[in-house]
């Protein structure tokens, strides 16, 4: 199964873009759904539907569009844990309405959102999903949770179940709150388990990002952001939509001057991602509504090029052997040394480039190996590995 994933700064049509391309795919015969995580849905007003789409709603042959209702979603998968929070808060005096605003976590409805699409890859109804993921800084935070949230569940949660079963009424009385029970932990592991199935699905071969844009300098600074935030968390960028570009060519003065401003953009978008294809979408005399539109738009856009095609190559992490030991290769593009710091703990990899964070877990094989340096080079952070029995440290690389 192919998926897609669509994602932008607010406001420069990545919904358009994702159902374009939905409906390019059902044209070419394959059985397509288009559906939406982002909180505020627009896929319904792209393809001219009022009312609900809680479930895949046929809208053109081979088509199919869905908007998460994410609050079901989450009623359903949370709600273990948030009758254990409410009990914990109506102990302490909390009033019940403020204790039920405080047990719904920010950003949780958008993450549980998309379990949807492992049940999708489950039911192998679809040839083709595509994803019209929320804005680029909530997308980014959901895609790093099931990574963050298995470090927590290997390392903490076996622990903090022991004790808590074992010690469960002296801490009840001592707090003077309820611990939780069985049901709370079961919860929780049920949660990690959908999660980290989503998160093979879409770090695997068959599924990509892709970036829309317009040819803005503050947009561009944030697609680009994205991109290697994206690659730390390992997942894989196929290429690049900018939209809304004014046509050159029988323009007045003002249209004239917005075309050389956007050609400038442009030109730093093809440097800043070298390497991937960057489709262009023209402004269009209306806006595009409607299966016929969308797919019209789509097929201006791609030029003739597969819209599905799975990039070749290895993913954003691959280790490598040579006669001294392992190289983990993890891309970062657009990263200087400067930017990226490392750490070693234990059996994991600790890799921050600027705000955020990933765990990487030793691979088994080199779990005795100590690291012997590290450097940057070609958008590209290379950890060296040796057998501990060696000698000194190489250091770190610029």
């Amino acid at each position: 199964m192919r998926v897609l994933l669509f994602t932008g700064k607010g406001g420069v049509g990545k919904s358009t873009l994702a159902a374009g391309t939905a409906a390019l795919a059902a044209a070419a015969g394959e059985r397509t759904l288009v559906l939406s995580t982002d909180a505020a849905h627009s896929l319904g007003d792209a393809f001219g539907i009022t009312g609900p789409l809680r479930e895949p709603t046929e809208v053109a042959e081979r088509l199919w569009v869905q908007q998460v209702d994410a609050q079901l979603r989450f009623e359903q998968s949370w709600a273990a844990i948030q009758r254990y929070l409410l009990s914990v808060l109506d102990a302490t005096g909390v009033d019940p309405v403020a204790a039920e605003e405080l047990t719904v976590v920010p950003g949780a409805e958008e993450v549980l959102a998309l379990l949807e699409l492992r049940l999708h890859a489950a039911s192998g109804r679809w040839d083709v999903v595509v994803v019209d993921c929320a804005p680029t800084a909530e997308t980014l935070r959901l895609l790093a949770l099931p990574e963050a949230l298995g470090w927590y569940m290997q390392r903490v949660l076996p622990v903090e179940r022991r004790v808590v079963k074992a010690l469960r009424p002296v801490l009840t009385r001592a707090a003077g709150v309820p611990m939780p029970g069985d049901s709370v932990f079961d919860a929780v592991e049920r949660l990690h388990a959908e999660l980290a199935e989503v998160r093979t699905l879409l770090t695997g071969p068959g599924s990509t990002v892709r970036l829309v844009l317009t040819p803005e300098a503050v947009v561009l600074a944030e697609a680009r952001r994205s991109y290697t935030t994206l690659s730390l968390f390992g997942y894989r960028v196929d290429g690049v939509v900018a939209n809304r570009l004014f046509p050159a060519g029988g323009a007045d003065d003002w249209r004239a001057g917005w075309v050389v401003a956007q050609d400038e953009v442009l030109e730093q978008v093809a440097e800043s991602f070298a390497g991937l294809p960057v489709w262009r979408s023209e402004y269009r005399p209306a806006e595009p509504v409607g299966v016929r539109a969308l797919t019209t738009l789509a097929e201006e856009a791609y030029g003739g090029a597969d819209p599905l095609a799975v990039p070749d190559g290895d993913g954003p992490l691959r280790l490598t052997r040579d006669p001294r030991g392992a190289v983990l290769h993890l891309a970062l593009p657009g990263v200087t040394r400067a930017e990226v710091d490392l750490a070693r703990h234990g059996d994991d990899l600790v890799v921050t480039v600027g705000s955020y964070r990933r765990l990487l877990t030793v691979p088994a094989g080199l779990a005795r190996h100590r690291v012997a340096g590290a450097r940057v080079q070609d958008g590209e952070l290379q950890v060296r590995f040796v057998d501990a029995s060696e000698g000194t440290s190489e250091g770190v690389g610029g």
